[in-house]
């Protein structure tokens, strides 16, 4: 949790440097009673999340088939550590304080999840990143009422960069959540998930 405030700070930190303050400005005016609470806001930018090793093959290995919903995408790269998946979301908005360190970043788009061997399935969707709690919640079958912890975030290798109003920062560690593994493994019908599996990492590119 200190390694994602470090990050989250920088990153807002240097955005509003550069643009002058202008970010904090107008958070400060539009909410005079949050003194020093000044909040970001997201524009844009996307959130990608790439497989670690061993796990697509494992996944189609056992039937399970991953997909992306749009307007999220997927490609299957070929890396020396062998095959990999990688999914991208849109970033739809969102808002970052620093004072305290908290705030969402929201996507369109998720993941469609296909048992090949017996027919079921899951879609995870809408996924929100939490500063605060340092992970990943998306909702289950396209019902809001459903939302559940995905992924959790580690950032103790994270790289951050800043190019105008582009705030970059990836080597993000993503592993599952203990929740999304058994609502997989459940609505699957497999035991082919655990909880706190590494499953890959993210890099997510933020507009303000």
């Amino acid at each position: 949790m200190r390694s994602l405030k470090r990050v989250i700070s920088a990153s807002a930190l240097a955005v509003l440097v550069m643009a002058g303050g202008a970010a904090a400005a107008g958070a400060a005016s539009a909410q005079p009673h949050a003194a020093g609470a000044a909040k970001v806001r997201l524009r844009g930018g996307h959130t990608s999340v790439t497989t670690g090793k061993g796990i697509a093959t494992a996944l189609l290995g056992s039937g399970i088939v991953p997909l992306a919903t749009a307007p999220g995408s997927q490609t299957l790269r070929s890396l020396a550590s062998g095959p990999a998946a990688q999914f991208s979301f849109p970033v739809t908005g969102g808002r970052v304080s620093l004072s305290p360190l908290a705030g969402t970043i929201d996507h369109d788009g998720g993941i469609f999840f296909y048992n090949t061997a017996n027919g079921k399935d899951i879609e995870v969707s809408n996924f929100v990143i939490s500063l605060r709690q340092a992970d990943l919640t998306g909702i289950v079958n396209g019902n809001p009422k459903v939302r559940v912890v995905i992924f959790w975030l580690h950032l103790a290798h994270a790289r951050l960069s800043v190019h105008g109003h582009l705030v970059t920062a990836s080597r993000i560690g993503v592993a599952l959540s203990a929740t999304a593994a058994s609502a997989l493994d459940a609505a699957l019908g497999t035991t082919v998930f655990t909880s706190g599996l590494a499953v890959g990492t993210a890099q997510t590119t933020l507009r303000v």
